[in-house]
């Protein structure tokens, strides 16, 4: 499935995308799940922002409140204080070209990143399921909104994984909601299956197969596997192989039609990208 591409109006701009993005993952926590991505001092965070964006990022999603099982709860004060000064930091290094998504399922905070410290989009793990105002917040904000598929919360997800069909329960899913968010004025919606999120392993990889389904729905899709236990509990895939293998379930997330890669190795996914499209040239 070749890429489409694909248009975001961030701020009254209209910002085109003629190749899959890298979205380049920086954690303002000192506890998220793959060490190397926490950057809990605003200025290393703006560092690493830009050693991506010159290693070709063109997006960079900053989280400031851990997902992984068992993480330290964040107080709404905390998590909008961590963000701001990360997003704050990490635009003056960047400057505006950069479009910066802000990982939360809280509405005021992600009202305050986007109105007040420079975000750009919205990224909601919970699909607005956790703060029911989340979806009248994007919509008031008029920003682009990245709409995960999550059962349940980060502490319970992994006990709600009975799918009949998980591919075409996911797909129902994301359409239902995204229709929820049109409804209501959201014009941009990006689609995150979110593999790892209340997926057994082997869903996980049943997901990826079908991703096709997900991009038929017209909407762009983001792929975010990278360094997750999808790979590492795979035989043969140790930790230091763990780019490796998050390029190889990137390549074939873009031949199933991914338009944004989101990953903690920006170089890796790029050069993913360059593969696929001189693949796809040549056919």
């Amino acid at each position: 499935m070749k890429f489409s591409p694909f248009s975001l109006n961030v701020k009254g701009r209209l910002r085109v995308f003629d190749r899959p993005a890298v979205m380049g993952i920086i954690n303002l926590t000192p506890d998220s799940f793959y060490a190397a991505s926490r950057h809990p001092n605003p200025a290393e965070a703006a560092r690493t922002a830009r050693d991506m964006v010159d290693a070709g990022a063109t997006m960079l999603d900053l989280g400031a409140y851990s997902s992984r099982p068992g993480a330290a709860d964040v107080s709404v004060g905390e998590e909008m204080e961590r963000l701001c000064a990360g997003v704050e930091a990490v635009r003056a290094e960047v400057g505006a070209d950069v479009l910066i998504s802000v990982d939360t399922f809280r509405a005021d905070v992600a009202k305050e990143a986007v109105s007040v410290c420079g975000a750009d989009i919205v990224n909601d793990i919970s699909g607005g399921e956790i703060d029911p105002g989340m979806f009248a917040t994007v919509a008031e904000l008029g920003c682009p909104y990245v709409l995960m598929h999550m059962r349940g919360t980060p502490a319970t997800m992994q006990s709600m994984t009975d799918y009949d069909d998980v591919a075409a329960e996911v797909t129902t899913y994301l359409s239902k909601r995204a229709a929820e968010l049109h409804a209501l004025g959201v014009s941009d919606v990006i689609l995150d299956p979110g593999f790892g999120f209340a997926k057994t392993l082997e869903q996980n990889y049943r997901l990826l197969g079908s991703l096709g389904s997900i991009a038929a729905l017209g909407m762009p899709v983001l792929a975010g596997m990278s360094r997750k236990s999808m790979l590492s509990r795979l035989p043969g895939v140790a930790a230091e192989a763990m780019a490796a293998a998050t390029t190889a379930v990137n390549v074939l997330a873009l031949e199933r039609g991914a338009a944004i890669l989101r990953v903690h190795d920006v170089a890796e996914a790029v050069a993913a990208v360059s593969v696929t499209e001189a693949l796809n040239s040549s056919l």
